[in-house]
């Protein structure tokens, strides 16, 4: 026998923390960090991948790696001017 418990995503109102949690039942989940039951339940989209989505995350991870890239350089070259 087969049942079904969704994992739900939650935005805390009390200190804005997103998590996800298993809803087993009726139990009701409170926030991870504050223990807040004040919880607004988020929208969740299926995950779906297609060649078109999968070009748009390798690009993403591009950016993102090039922007962490300049930034490691930077900080790089701050710490040999300041320790000679």
């Amino acid at each position: 026998m087969f049942f079904a418990m969704p994992i739900y995503e939650y935005r805390c109102g009390e200190c804005a923390h997103e998590f996800e949690a298993l809803v087993r039942g009726g139990t009701e989940p409170t926030c991870e960090k504050c223990k807040s039951a004040k919880l607004e339940r988020l929208f969740s989209l299926p995950a779906i991948k297609s060649d078109s989505t999968h070009d748009l995350a390798m690009r993403a991870a591009r950016k993102r790696d090039k922007a962490q890239g300049i930034e490691r350089e930077h900080a790089q070259r701050e710490y040999e001017r300041n320790h000679d």
